[in-house]
């Protein structure tokens, strides 16, 4: 497994803890808004930042989109 993918698991083992979602619900959600996509293009900032970070990112992500997950 690499480092990317690996990091993406790490981000949805987060986003799901941090939301109290299921993980079933964070893949559809990050599926929804390609927030996997945005992960890997942006990989090389995102994992050298904290964990509180990356969940804030990722609902800001999602939130420009149009709909608020919580």
């Amino acid at each position: 497994m690499d480092e990317k993918t690996r990091f993406i698991i790490y981000c949805i083992e987060e986003y799901k803890a941090a939301n109290e979602l299921t993980g079933k619900s964070v893949i559809a959600l990050f599926n929804r808004y390609r927030v996997i996509d945005y992960i890997r293009k942006y990989y090389e900032s995102l994992h050298t930042t904290g964990r509180q970070y990356i969940v804030d990112d990722i609902d800001m992500y999602i939130e420009t989109r149009g709909d608020s997950i919580v």
